[in-house]
């Protein structure tokens, strides 16, 4: 069974760090992570952006580029063997990622983007749609339909929340339930949803607290799949720390959001 094949009909975590800080920072998380996601029976793919094109301020960290982020995640894959996903954030970056990338992750912000869509699908490559913060579920049809134009229909929603304005986010699960009738997969980016963006000055804020809770939710709701971002020392990251699981807690909070609220999760 191939990747998405397995996506489609097995529960799935894609979960790691926001960026990639370091090689060692992040062959530790995936390799801590990937034994997890064994244990509770899950399909599991790596996730840590090579680049942060959309930090609040311009004097954030980034990361180290797409050359270097490419030969850490060829290393993880190679080292673990499991797949591995980033974002993308511009058209020409496609054919170079696909070499490698499993999943192309479309940032929210840039959902809407046609020439980004079709390059990511024209790669032949999985492509994680992620909702706009300021789109409803059903809206996600037209991005579906860029990417199904290229041939490419292999192909996962993923709700992250809705802004309102004011630095917060609202989930409304209605979302979920209206991107499953699209007939692709759903994730739940629960981290991503209890952000705040800008809400610190100059860079994102969040309340991680809130997520088991949304993890929950989404179970109950009947999502496919779950993203967290992931970090040994959160307070500490170099981007998104404030809405990021500490490493020591994610397969507790499994255990007691994703897996008790969803049949089929972590049965064996």
């Amino acid at each position: 069974m191939n990747l998405y094949d397995k996506i489609k009909h097995q529960p799935f975590l894609i979960a790691g760090p926001c960026i990639i800080e370091n090689e060692q920072m992040v062959m530790n998380l995936a390799e801590k992570i990937a034994t997890i996601a064994n244990d509770l029976n899950l399909t599991y793919v790596f996730k840590a952006s090579f680049d942060k094109a959309n930090r609040t301020s311009v004097s954030s960290f980034r990361g180290n580029g797409i050359k270097e982020g490419l030969r850490i995640l060829q290393k993880v894959k190679d080292t673990f063997k499991i797949p591995v996903t980033t974002d993308i954030h511009e058209s020409h970056q496609a054919r170079e990622l696909g070499e490698v990338i499993d999943v192309l992750q479309i940032p929210a912000f840039l959902c809407r983007q046609t020439d980004l869509l079709l390059a990511c699908g024209e790669t032949g490559r999985i492509v994680n749609i992620k909702k706009a913060q300021f789109l409803s579920g059903i809206e996600m049809k037209h991005a579906v339909k860029k990417v199904e134009s290229t041939g490419n229909k292999q192909i996962i929603l993923t709700e992250r929340g809705t802004m309102f304005g004011y630095n917060n986010l609202v989930v409304d699960f209605r979302n979920i339930v209206d991107m499953k009738t699209l007939g692709y997969p759903v994730c739940m980016d629960v981290t991503h949803s209890t952000q705040k963006p800008g809400g610190m000055d100059g860079k994102s804020g969040g309340n991680r607290e809130y997520a088991i809770y949304l993890a929950s939710a989404a179970a109950a709701v009947g999502v496919d799949g779950f993203f967290f971002e992931v970090h040994e020392d959160p307070d500490h990251a170099l981007s998104d720390g404030p809405n990021m699981i500490p490493l020591r807690d994610f397969k507790q909070l499994l255990l007691d959001s994703v897996v008790k609220h969803k049949t089929g999760f972590g049965k064996g």
